[in-house]
This record gives structure tokens, sequence and C-alpha cells, in this order.
């Protein structure tokens, strides 16, 4: 099984989001040649309601919410993130880091999605 863990750094990150677009609730990535719409747009916010979970500075990933929803509990911010990264690996989930910026970045995604998307190539 390849690694579920990949890392980008922001500008990596930035250029992967600029490449994605939504249409019908389905995300994929951009072809050269083809026309989409200004809607279909995909930024950060856009991405995270695919997301299995995250931690963002630009989005709530409500990291509480997420911790609960798997029915665990913990003592900080650094160990409700940890389990939530075991539960979701542990079922064969996929996670990004992104390097670079101010805070802590790092999305969750069902892996045949994050490949798809050319998260993880």
């Amino acid at each position: 099984m390849p690694d579920p863990i990949r890392t980008l750094t922001l500008s990596e990150w930035e250029d992967r989001l600029a490449r994605l677009y939504e249409r019908d609730d389905r995300l994929d990535v951009r072809r050269d040649g083809e026309r989409y719409a200004p809607d279909e747009a995909v930024d950060a916010y856009a991405l995270s309601a695919h997301a299995e979970a995250l931690q963002s500075a630009e989005v709530d990933g409500d990291l509480w919410g997420t911790l609960a929803d798997i029915e665990e509990e913990a003592a900080s911010d650094e160990e409700a993130w940890a389990k939530i990264c075991d539960f979701y690996l542990g079922r064969g989930c996929a996670l990004l880091r992104v390097t670079g910026g101010d805070e802590p970045e790092e999305w969750i995604f069902e892996e045949s999605l994050a490949r798809r998307l050319g998260l993880l190539d």
C-alpha cells in the first residue's frame, strides 16, 4: 500500500487548489482546453466539504466536534488531532500536510478522492 501521508509546500497546495473545480457536488481536476464557470472554482472552504477531517488556519475544521463524532476524548488539541488521524488513517484515508504556513495545515481525505484530485500523486 502506498504511503497515505503526503506533504506539500504552501505554494504547491495553492496550485493544486487552483486546478480543482466542483460541479454538481463532484470535485475534479481541470483539464487543459476545457471551459469552467466561475462558480465552479474551488477554494479551501469548498474543499472542506469533501474532507473527512481537517485542521486549517483558513477553515474551521471543528476539531472537538470531529473527535466527538468518532466517540473519542482527548486532553489537548494535539491529542485530539492525533486520535482523529489514527481513526481515519486506520480506515484507509490519506493525510495531506501543507508546510510553510503560520499554523498547522492538515487535511484528511478518502484515499481514492485524494488520488483522483492529484493530491497524493
